[in-house]
């Protein structure tokens, strides 16, 4: 709102010199009449004094209404704007001066506003790339120093049977150091495959596809796979599965990983001999699934800690490489599925639940 017509009367400056110019008349209007009044001069001049009293207090009380007033307001708003607190926008309203100054004192405001809104996005927005790439640098930085840990054990034994391979003229040794050497390359080449797969998922490179399958049917085929042709195997098998097809809806791959990995390891740590048992009960809409093995029990104070990468327990075979159970942790908390490890006094138990699904018919 811009006061642009020479000709209005609202402008405070105007207000002011026709109030001035209208108080001189009056003034001189009211002396005159004072004179002509039917009293003394002493007392006609003390009614015109009492008149320019209340004329006094008049105009006062329309200066403070009309110029005082105002200039306090705007003020006040001024002072909240230069502290930067822009939620009370000035009042004052009019065709003059003031309120075309709080007019533009509101639009200051809002643009300021506007503008320290957007300032604080960018703020918040440049903050959470710095946290990301520090958490991306924290991440590399894990990566390569569990890589260059990981690696230094099968990279020695490598060194070693190569030189050997140097000066062995014995053919069978020969043949018995390279099937070392291949081991320890395959074994590097798995653990490098782990941790790539893992730090995929823990950084959301790679996500879930569920779809729908009977878990029944597939737990039983990657069970086979895993348990039933190995004819060296020394243990008991046993399961425990519903006799009726089981509906899940979840990613297959990636729980062919979380199976694989828990009966892995429960073979790799069942006692020669011992029982090794597979169990898929249904509860509530849920399938319980656990696998259980006689042998070692984990020490209680590292049931929670056999979850995380590379872990090692100094007495129990449990973390193997430390990345087959953080694996197993990663894709269930993806999918908010309850897990854990249990002793029992014989042995230990690994288990999950999942929810069932209705089959379409």
């Amino acid at each position: 709102m811009k006061i642009s017509n020479p000709m209005n009367v609202f402008t405070v400056r105007k207000k002011v010199l026709l109030a001035s110019k209208l108080m001189g008349v009056i003034l001189v209007v009211s002396y005159v009449f004072s004179t002509k009044l039917p009293f003394g001069t002493d007392v006609s001049l003390m009614v015109w004094l009492l008149f320019v009293a209340v004329l006094i207090c008049v105009i006062d009380l329309w200066m403070a209404r009309f110029i005082s007033k105002p200039v306090s307001e705007l003020n006040e708003a001024a002072s909240h704007m230069a502290d930067l607190d822009f939620s009370q926008p000035c009042k004052v309203a009019g065709n003059d001066e003031f309120g075309e100054l709080s007019h533009s004192l509101n639009v200051m405001a809002g643009s300021l506003q506007k503008a320290f809104e957007e300032l604080e996005d960018v703020n918040a927005r440049l903050e959470q790339d710095v946290e990301q790439k520090k958490r991306l640098l924290a991440e590399r930085k894990e990566l390569v120093d569990n890589l260059s840990h990981e690696m230094k054990t099968p990279l020695g034994v490598i060194r070693a049977y190569a030189e050997g391979l140097q000066d062995e003229t014995e053919e069978s040794k020969r043949q018995n150091y390279y099937k070392i050497i291949i081991g320890e390359t395959e074994r590097m080449s798995s653990l490098i495959t782990a941790l790539l797969d893992l730090s995929a998922l823990e950084n959301g490179a790679a996500g879930l596809s569920p779809e729908r399958f009977d878990f029944v049917e597939f737990l039983e085929t990657t069970a086979g796979r895993l348990l039933m042709d190995v004819p060296e195997s020394d243990f008991d098998l046993q399961y425990e599965l519903p006799e009726v097809p089981v509906y899940v809806h979840t990613d297959r791959s990636r729980m062919e990983q979380v199976l694989n990995n828990l009966i892995v390891n429960a073979k790799r740590n069942v006692r020669p001999g011992g029982v090794l048992k597979l169990s898929l009960k249904e509860r509530d809409g849920m399938l319980d699934f656990s696998v259980y093995n006689q042998g070692q029990p984990i020490p209680q104070e590292s049931l929670s800690k056999i979850w995380r990468k590379f872990y090692r327990e100094k007495h129990t075979k449990y973390s193997g490489s430390g990345l087959g159970l953080a694996i197993v942790a990663q894709i269930l908390s993806m999918q908010h599925l309850e897990y854990g490890a249990i002793n029992h006094p014989e042995g230990v138990e690994f288990y999950f639940s999942i929810p069932a699904v209705k089959p379409v018919f």
